[in-house]
């Protein structure tokens, strides 16, 4: 039995182009054999939280080095203001900086420069570990599986 592929909305924040384009590239378009990703750039934390807010946003994926609004703040910010926050993801500078992300109630840190093999499995588990549940006629369903 092949398994369903699962489509979700990636959201990427810098101030630099440069590095959101980095980030997307190195997650790329599939992070997960059964996982297709689309991505919606942001360049400031207001149009970040305005995003979060509207829904529709499955993971955030941040810039701990942005300016003037960093990751690790932005991260914190959304967890205290945003109901039903999606799972934050901090790219950090330095390893020593984990602490910061941690207590800024990130779900994960990675740092630069970004591994593709321990980014794209760092989304794609979290991905996969926020799923929404299945809904119940889904699971009632009859299988037309043949033996």
């Amino acid at each position: 039995m092949s398994e369903q592929t699962s489509s979700h909305t990636v959201l990427v924040y810098s101030d630099d182009p440069k590095v959101r384009e980095h980030m997307k590239l190195v997650i790329g378009e599939r992070p997960a054999q059964t996982m297709r990703v689309t991505f919606v750039e942001a360049q400031t934390a207001a149009a970040v939280t305005r995003l979060v807010a509207a829904g529709g946003v499955d993971l955030v994926l941040l810039d701990g080095e942005a300016s003037p609004a960093g990751g690790i703040g932005l991260a914190r910010q959304l967890r205290d203001e945003v109901v039903g926050c999606p799972p934050t993801v901090v790219a950090i500078a330095r390893a020593a900086d984990r602490w910061l992300a941690a207590y800024a109630k990130a779900d994960a840190t990675l740092t630069h420069p970004l591994d593709p093999v321990l980014t794209s499995r760092t989304i794609a588990n979290l991905l996969r570990e926020h799923l929404p549940a299945p809904s119940p006629e889904a699971s009632s369903q009859p299988s037309h599986e043949s033996s």
